[in-house]
């Protein structure tokens, strides 16, 4: 699903609100363990399920970007605005 905002088309992200509810729910379960004193390699291991769930909701936030957004710049916008979403994006990915 898309809409949009300001003349752009923008996707739609609720479907993952289970998936960062989880996530939340895997931080606090790390921050418990830190006030428990749980041992090192236990919060070590909790914090790269977090880590680990993250960078899958970031893959499909960039998937639903790159079928939504992109690809309707490309069949809408000026080759100038597109070239200009792709220079972000890829900014974004470099870090």
């Amino acid at each position: 699903m898309s809409r949009k905002i300001r003349g752009l088309v923008h996707s739609d992200h609720s479907a993952e609100i289970p998936r960062i509810r989880k996530i939340s729910g895997q931080l606090s379960g790390v921050e418990k363990m830190i006030n428990d004193g749980r041992p090192c390699v236990e919060i070590m291991q909790q914090a790269r399920a977090v880590h680990s769930a993250v960078k899958a909701l970031e893959i499909a936030i960039l998937k639903r970007h790159l079928n939504t957004c992109i690809l309707n710049s490309a069949r809408s916008e000026s080759s100038q605005a597109f070239n200009q979403r792709l220079k972000d994006l890829l900014g974004l990915i470099k870090g």
